[in-house]
This record gives structure tokens, C-alpha cells and sequence, in this order.
């Protein structure tokens, strides 16, 4: 994607503000609308609230650790992960988002890997595990996708973040985590939850 065809937005961290680039079309999409919301544009190319949220929720207990970002898009938690010290993986299925998500971390002077991985079909990931967390910012807008998650996620890691603004499969989705045993701590931020849920 070349340059003219982006913008640049600054995040508001507290470990200080991130700069994302994304395509210039999908910067005036606010994502401020109800949960069925959806753009016509990639998903991958909008600024998320629940992005942002989770990006803000990380700490330096990161460190050193191994993370692993699911449908990253822009990659802002992935990002914010690798600035708090973390080494980082950043996947989408759609290769713009991955190459746009290796050009956001070299603006913020971070290092991170980035990969074309589809987690519906993830044994390419599979291989790359065990991660210490999993990072995930609203994957679960489609019911099908619940399913998925409760399968691949104790498999990557022994904790996740997930990050959703109240989608009705989201709900599904931890009310599935807390039967099968899973702790699940939701933080609100307003419009958007973080449940860290850790596996059993």
C-alpha cells in the first residue's frame, strides 16, 4: 500500500501515545456505532475501540514474555505488547493487514514478527506454540467463530486477552469458557470488555 493511500492516527497509551498508519478511506469510519455495526471496508483496516481498549489494558508484566496476536489488523495491542517488552507474534489472514501491521511497529521503533495465518485452520500457528498469551480484539463477530476459539486458544497459550464490545457471540463464548472450568476476570472499560481468561 503505498504512502498517499494512508493516514497516521496517535493512540493514547498509558505507557505513552502509538502511532497507527491505516488506509486513508477507513480513517472517517468511527467505530462508535451499535455492536451490529459493521464497515463496508476490511475489517482489518478500521481502529477498533476494542483494540484500543486492549492495547490499553496491557502492563509490563509482559515482559519477556511470548505473545501471540489473533486477526491483529492495524496490530496496536500487538504494538503496545512488544513496547512493554514482549516478543511478539502479529497474525491476520489478509496480507495488507500484515504488512501494514510490520510498518506500525517500525513507526513506533518496536520490533515485531508478523504472519499471514488464517486461526480457522491453524496448524501453521500450532507449530509455533506454546505462547505465554494469547491477544485478541473483537474476533468474535461471527457465531461460528466461538467454537473455534474454545478449541484453539488452550491449545496457544495458558491465558488470553480478548477484548469485545458486547457482541452476543462474545457472550455465548464466555459463558462456554466458565463451564469447561476457565477462569474469566471482565474488566469494563465503558463500551468495551477485556476478559483475561486463564485455562484449566
Amino acid at each position: 500500500m503505498e504512502q498517499d493511500e494512508l493516514i497516521a492516527q496517535d493512540v493514547e497509551l498509558p505507557g505513552g501515545p502509538l502511532r497507527v498508519l491505516q488506509p486513508r478511506e477507513c480513517a472517517d469510519l468511527p467505530d462508535d456505532g451499535p455492536v451490529e455495526w459493521a464497515p463496508i471496508a476490511p475489517y482489518w483496516s478500521v481502529l477498533w475501540r476494542s483494540g484500543v481498549a486492549l492495547a490499553r489494558e496491557l502492563d509490563g508484566e509482559l515482559r519477556g514474555r511470548r505473545v501471540v496476536e489473533l486477526g491483529c489488523g492495524l496490530a496496536l495491542p500487538s504494538i503496545a505488547a512488544a513496547r512493554l517488552g514482549a516478543t511478539v507474534l502479529a497474525t491476520d489472514e489478509d496480507p495488507e493487514a500484515v504488512e501494514l501491521a510490520v510498518r506500525n511497529a517500525e513507526l513506533n521503533g518496536v520490533p515485531i514478527e508478523a504472519a499471514t495465518l488464517d486461526w480457522s485452520s491453524p496448524a501453521e500457528l500450532l507449530d509455533r506454540a506454546p505462547f505465554d498469551m494469547v491477544l485478541a480484539a473483537d474476533v468474535l463477530y461471527k457465531r461460528q467463530n466461538v467454537a473455534t476459539m474454545l478449541s484453539l486458544l488452550p491449545r496457544l497459550a495458558p491465558a488470553a486477552w480478548l477484548a469485545d464490545p458486547g457482541r452476543p457471540a462474545a457472550e455465548a463464548f464466555i459463558e462456554q469458557a466458565r463451564r469447561r472450568g476457565w477462569a474469566v476476570d471482565t474488566r469494563s472499560s465503558g463500551v468495551v470488555d477485556v476478559h483475561r481468561l486463564r485455562f484449566r
